[in-house]
């Protein structure tokens, strides 16, 4: 079962990224201790050459680590068909007891290399490089969490038996079902959907703030509305949102949706939302910086780019779902 090619892809991702990363350390290192932009010496002309080289590396490293979140996902859901007892992505998830724990770690590292470019970014524009020494550390911080992304990807893809029987999704998400999921899933349709919409307004109405006024408050404020629409957001899937794609008062799976079956659906939520939440929070998170005085223009302009995906990501995502909800036969709401 190993040898399916999007394992393959997905194994040779996550060791090739761990391998650069680990090339780009000794490097990362040096920055962290000589970096001085005001010297002239041999060895600062050397470290400024080689940061392009080991920038591009690294921006290389998590464009493949976005993809590689989305690969995942799909590959979980095709495989289901493989194992008795699954439905979809949960059941060969299920397989084993490192199905999930990757898939966080994937998602985990989708929102870290989010960042990590809009850092390089930022950084790139400023005439003395200011996080520079922040760029790499983060490099030496994330070695150990690529290295168990891989490693947890080699026990989940090994571990994987076609004889298994896996559980499927209502498991895991009906009312008895001892788990958070559960707990979600079991919200009232409409303070579910009263929540749900409040926060989607109030992180695009934020992220347009942001987007306006550009200074520390506005970017720190469109930065937790996109961590709380995103919240908000997978909640509103497990409450209500699935139950009208499905036609079903008591499906609430949020994998389902990606099947041909239900035409794909998912992505057309999960791609906005996603994008929405990443752009949001890397906004916020880069205001931080805003008081270095070469990042003093740059940072405006970028994190208010940034706050306008947000905000069209969101409002995408906010319309899709709607637009979902209306074209269903079921009624929810009396």
């Amino acid at each position: 079962m190993i040898f399916q090619p999007a394992i393959i892809a997905l194994l040779l991702a996550a060791g090739l990224s761990l391998a650069m990363l680990l090339i780009a350390s000794p490097f990362a290192v040096q920055v962290i201790r000589h970096w001085d932009i005001a010297s002239g010496s041999e060895r600062q002309l050397r470290l400024e050459r080689l940061t392009y080289l080991f920038s591009t590396l690294v921006a290389f490293v998590c464009l493949i680590q976005i993809l590689s979140a989305l690969l995942f996902v799909f590959n979980a859901d095709k495989m289901s068909v493989m194992f008795v007892g699954a439905m979809c992505a949960v059941g060969a998830l299920n397989v084993n007891e490192f199905g999930f724990p990757a898939l966080y770690l994937q998602l985990g590292l989708f929102f870290l290399a989010a960042l990590w470019l809009a850092i390089n970014h930022a950084d790139s524009q400023a005439r003395d490089y200011p996080l520079v020494k922040l760029k790499y550390t983060l490099l030496l911080a994330a070695i150990p969490l690529f290295a168990l992304s891989l490693g947890l990807q080699l026990e989940y893809f090994l571990g994987l038996k076609a004889d298994v029987i896996t559980s499927c999704c209502g498991s895991l998400f009906s009312s008895d079902a001892p788990t958070l999921a559960s707990e979600v899933s079991a919200l009232e349709p409409k303070p579910a959907m009263l929540m749900f919409y409040g926060t989607l307004i109030a992180a695009i109405t934020l992220a347009g703030w942001h987007w306006q006024r550009r200074d520390n408050l506005s970017g720190y404020a469109a930065g937790l509305g996109a961590l709380a629409a995103f919240v908000a957001s997978i909640a509103g899937i497990l409450a209500f949102i699935s139950l009208y794609l499905y036609e079903h008062p008591n499906h609430h799976c949020p994998f389902c949706i990606l099947k041909p079956e239900y035409d794909y659906q998912g992505y057309w939520l999960y791609l906005p939302l996603f994008a929405a939440a990443a752009a949001g929070m890397s906004a916020g998170v880069l205001r931080i910086f805003s008081g270095r005085p070469s990042l003093a223009n740059v940072v405006p302009a970028l994190t208010g780019r940034l706050a306008g995906i947000a905000a069209i990501g969101n409002v995408l995502f906010a319309l899709i779902a709607s637009v979902m909800i209306w074209r269903s036969n079921l009624i929810l709401l009396e």
